[in-house]
């Protein structure tokens, strides 16, 4: 019944991507639509690569605290103390806990409140930003919208700096510090960092309309992604991420991690804890993401084992398929 209407939104909406659901590993729905190359015809399969935007927002938070856990930061960490002469608009007060759970305040390279259109060239000289440091210049200069802890405000600067002060803090790369300490522990083999402007064959190219055309978002994103989004990744890979989080295979006291702190404005009420969305009312955890030429959306339900994963590699895809398996929920 749910596969039925999978297929049917999927023709309506020329579906581009993979939708998935699965109980404690156990498939049920595992579906391709659409392509993965347009300009060589290749066509998305369920093992196919998709870029998650913020969905790796969970990623950068659990290895944070996983230093967190080993006392190498901790969530009252002032950012100040790590940050040195960098980014001086950020204020003392600001520490990781209210990076984490975006109460921070900070201005936001990135502003989502801004109203920026997804076609918008946004990122400036993206073939630079391959390393966090390189996001300095762009963090900069952005004055505070209130003041740390005041009330949640989506913020992707304050994960970048996160990733900077993980970096800072334990001399080893973002980049190799999310593949030791979250993609290892919890199996993610095909889960990796990918340079936009030389995509392997088995990854999806993302794709948006501009004048008229379907063009590639080569030039609207980081070449390659640091804090606040944008690995690569399978819809296995994410039902394997989900099974190790709630085992304690990544970090302990995952009830920590997905405990509520904020009510979210949203159509229906959904909350945040640290670097994780919930569905209000429940104990449904979830990464999503949305940039351009992306959109991804994977629940877990803790308590059956369900997982529900869409990937695509086109902004609007994923939602009327996340919708059409969640029973028309966000």
């Amino acid at each position: 019944m749910v596969q039925g209407e999978i297929d049917r939104t999927a023709e309506e909406e020329d579906f581009s991507g993979v939708a998935w659901l699965d109980h404690g590993g156990e498939v049920e729905i595992a579906r391709a639509y659409g392509l993965a190359d347009r300009a060589h015809r290749v066509p998305n399969t369920v093992d196919t690569r998709f870029g998650i935007a913020s969905g790796s927002k969970g990623f950068t938070a659990l290895a944070v605290l996983s230093l967190v856990h080993e006392g190498k930061l901790a969530l009252d960490t002032a950012a100040r103390s790590l940050l040195g002469d960098d980014l001086p608009l950020i204020a003392d007060d600001v520490t990781v806990e209210h990076l984490l759970t975006h109460t921070s305040g900070i201005g936001d390279y990135l502003d989502e409140e801004a109203g920026h259109e997804l076609t918008d060239y946004v990122v400036g000289a993206a073939h630079e930003l391959t390393t966090t440091e390189a996001f300095l210049p762009l963090l900069d200069g952005h004055p505070a919208k209130f003041p740390a802890g005041e009330r949640f405000s989506y913020c992707n600067s304050g994960f970048v700096v996160l990733a900077l002060l993980a970096e800072r803090a334990s001399g080893t790369g973002y980049h190799d510090l999310v593949r030791e300490r979250v993609l290892r522990p919890a199996g993610m083999t095909r889960t990796d960092f990918l340079r936009s402007d030389e995509l392997p064959g088995d990854a999806a190219v993302g794709y948006l309309p501009i004048d008229g055309v379907d063009r590639s978002n080569v030039f609207h994103l980081p070449v390659l992604a640091t804090g606040d989004g944008g690995i690569h990744t399978t819809a296995a890979d994410m039902s394997a991420f989900w099974r190790a989080l709630f085992a304690g295979r990544i970090v302990p006291d995952v009830e920590e991690v997905v405990r509520p702190r904020f009510d979210v404005p949203e159509d229906e009420p959904v909350q945040y804890a640290l670097g994780f969305w919930l569905r209000g009312g429940t104990d449904t955890v979830m990464l999503v993401g949305s940039d351009a030429g992306v959109s991804f959306k994977s629940t877990h339900d803790p308590h059956t084992g369900t997982t529900c994963t869409v990937l695509s590699n086109t902004s609007p895809g994923a939602w009327p398929i996340a919708r059409a398996m969640a029973g028309g929920r966000w």
